[in-house]
């Protein structure tokens, strides 16, 4: 049964829908179909195959003078052997991280697995330069594509085969804009295990040209404080993250990323990143893989460096290529995929990602994967 809390905001997003036309004629109702197939081996070697299949709904606009709705619906459909894995099994009953539970499953037989959730769920209140937001929320702090020292909320994953996908967080984000490009936010956020809160300050700006923003607070038990520069340097950009961090038992450590993006007139795009994570290991022995399977970490060594490619074969076919080096243990991923766009509502991506590395390396021992998806926006 769907907890009583999520069944009543269920039908607050279905009185929203119904409304939407006569109540707030900026509410705009869109979303997509998303079909996505994975052929691939778990960590202990059972191959399997699975299609995950997702509606997303999205209210998005003014609901009245000066409050803005952001909310995202998900409905999922899994199908395939994976569904017959330990490692299904042991991950499908763990909780999000997030301090509000809104997500429910409705279907688990075995061979079809069903559910939903709140993807995002945010209510925006602004007065003047000030605005309030309130609710499940992406809080995009940093520069990095592969890494961020500064995006401890929303962390990166580098490996993920759904990119654009991030979890959301539940949290109060003050945004008050200072100039035409500077701004002052404050963001609080609730543990969900009824820890300490999270609350930071970051003031951005520009200065001769660069983007640069200023944070410090307390993220998910670390404190932190750090900043992140991102200008150009001819036609190439470059971009940085330097953060300073402590845990909460343990030594203080650093965090640093370096990146250059360049685009050619070919349609060739370019992008390189460098990673020292001061609260890795160099040596495998010491990897803490147990915080890597529960998400607590997503990096076990020292030093990285991440490329992107990206080549636009036609207007509406490209080619994305994202390679990770692991220069600790010299392990690497490959991940290979073209995307081609067959409509303007309508884009097919096949792609594989590939690993290699010793037996005890980070990315040695995760097997192969293949993907295909299409996604159709409405």
């Amino acid at each position: 049964m769907l907890p009583a809390q999520f069944a009543g905001l269920i039908m607050l997003v279905a009185a929203l829908f119904v409304g939407a036309p006569a109540q707030a004629e900026g509410l705009g109702l869109t979303g997509s179909a998303k079909s996505l197939f994975v052929r691939s081996r778990t960590v202990n070697g059972e191959a399997y195959g699975l299609s995950l299949n997702r509606l997303r709904v999205e209210a998005k606009g003014d609901v009245a003078p000066g409050f803005a709705l952001d909310l995202q619906y998900d409905n999922e459909l899994l199908f395939g052997s994976y569904l017959d894995t330990a490692e299904f099994q042991a991950t499908k009953g763990i909780a999000p991280p997030q301090y509000w539970r809104a997500d429910a499953n409705y279907l688990d037989r075995g061979d079809a697995y069903g559910r939903h959730r709140l993807y995002r769920a945010a209510v925006t209140a602004t007065a003047g330069n000030v605005d309030v937001r309130v609710g499940r929320q992406r809080i995009a702090w940093g520069t990095g594509r592969f890494w961020s020292p500064l995006d401890i909320l929303n962390p990166i994953n580098p490996l993920a085969l759904e990119r654009d996908e991030r979890v959301g967080l539940d949290a109060v984000l003050v945004e008050a804009k200072l100039g035409p490009l500077s701004r002052a936010s404050l963001v609080y956020a609730p543990a969900p295990d009824r820890g300490p809160a999270s609350r930071a300050l970051q003031w951005h700006g520009n200065a001769v040209g660069a983007d640069v923003s200023l944070v410090v607070g307390r993220l998910l038990g670390l404190e932190v404080i750090g900043m992140d520069l991102a200008g150009q340097i001819g036609t190439a950009g470059i971009r940085g993250e330097v953060a300073r961090l402590r845990p909460p038992s343990g030594a203080m450590f650093n965090r640093l990323v370096v990146g250059i993006d360049y685009a050619f007139t070919n349609g060739l795009t370019l992008s390189a990143e460098g990673y020292y994570n001061g609260a890795g290991a160099r040596d495998p022995s010491a990897y803490d893989r147990a915080s890597l399977r529960a998400g607590r970490v997503s990096s076990l060594a020292t030093r990285y460096v991440g490329l992107i490619a990206s080549y636009e074969v036609t207007p509406l076919l490209k080619w994305v290529t994202y390679a990770v080096f692991n220069a600790d243990d010299r392990s690497r991923v490959v991940d290979s995929r073209l995307v081609w766009s067959v409509r303007p509502d309508l884009d097919l991506t096949v792609g594989a990602q590939g690993f290699r590395g010793g037996r005890n390396s980070e990315f040695g021992v995760t097997p192969a994967a293949w993907q295909g998806q299409a996604q159709w926006f409405f």
